[in-house]
């Protein structure tokens, strides 16, 4: 069985509070993108298998062999062979192993007929990682919690390009971001901040790692002001980074490419 996972984007990233189970409180809103994806394929074999051309993490650990090995741990399902082949760069904040481990836990849930419901997905996908739940519905969703309590938000982007871009060689990882982060009360919840005109967005809507990797990593931050400058009427940091996206209005816009940048998706909302 085979499938493409895509990855996310997240439009607003607020960090609330130190929890106590060492998590932070978060309040996002998580958007799709389908223009580019990975490749996983899936099937039994008689011991456990895994073949990641590329990478430069040990393949025993990838997301996509803890999904089976929670599946195999509750019911039981024997071995596959797993590939995956990379497209979503690592370390850019667009989920890439989290939308991987929901893509094996939905293959696995057909192969084997478990039965599970989206819902129970979910479940064992919050697991996983704070943002593996949302890739197993891949609608909008506001996330809040640790970013795995979702409901379905209603947004419509159907008039704007995004564009999601990334400097050559830039790489961010989640204890990075979060090493500097300072916990606020946001003057403005994100679900009201998002209730404004895109227009009003870059006033209202922020990224709070911004905050802690910009200093760090200059080239981030130039690509978001390159965003504004070729016309974007929203640009930010997706996640925790290092990828940027913008939201050009579709009427009239000529997008260029940022120089050094690394374009990964161009789709309409």
């Amino acid at each position: 069985m085979k499938i493409c996972p895509g990855p996310k984007i997240n439009i607003g990233l607020q960090v609330k509070a130190k929890r106590p189970d060492g998590y932070h409180e978060l309040e996002t809103l998580f958007v799709p993108c389908d223009a580019f994806s990975d490749v996983l394929e899936l099937e039994e074999a008689p011991a456990l298998q895994v073949e990641i051309p590329g990478a430069d993490w040990p393949v025993e650990e990838d997301l996509t062999v803890r999904a089976w090995q929670l599946l195999h741990d509750e019911f039981g399902i024997p071995p596959v062979r797993i590939y995956l082949e990379k497209h979503i760069p690592v370390g850019a904040g667009l989920g890439g192993g989290s939308s991987d481990a929901a893509a094996a836990l939905k293959l696995l849930n057909g192969l084997f007929s478990l039965g599970l419901s989206d819902a129970a997905l979910a479940r064992r996908a919050a697991l996983l990682g704070s943002d593996c739940a949302f890739f197993i519905y891949g609608t909008p969703m506001l996330g809040t919690g640790r970013g795995e309590v979702l409901e379905p938000f209603p947004i419509d982007l159907s008039g704007y390009r995004i564009v999601v871009e990334m400097p050559q060689g830039e790489r961010v990882s989640t204890r990075e971001a979060y090493a500097g982060i300072v916990p606020t009360v946001p003057k403005l919840l994100l679900r009201e901040a998002l209730l404004s005109p895109v227009a009003a967005w870059k006033d209202c809507v922020y990224n709070d790692f911004e905050a802690t990797v910009f200093p760090a990593h200059p080239r981030i931050a130039a690509l978001k002001a390159e965003m504004y400058a070729r016309g974007a009427v929203y640009a930010a940091m997706s996640g925790s980074g290092a990828a940027v996206f913008g939201l050009f209005d579709i009427k009239g816009e000529n997008i260029q490419q940022a120089t050094g940048a690394c374009r990964f998706a161009t789709l309409s909302g």
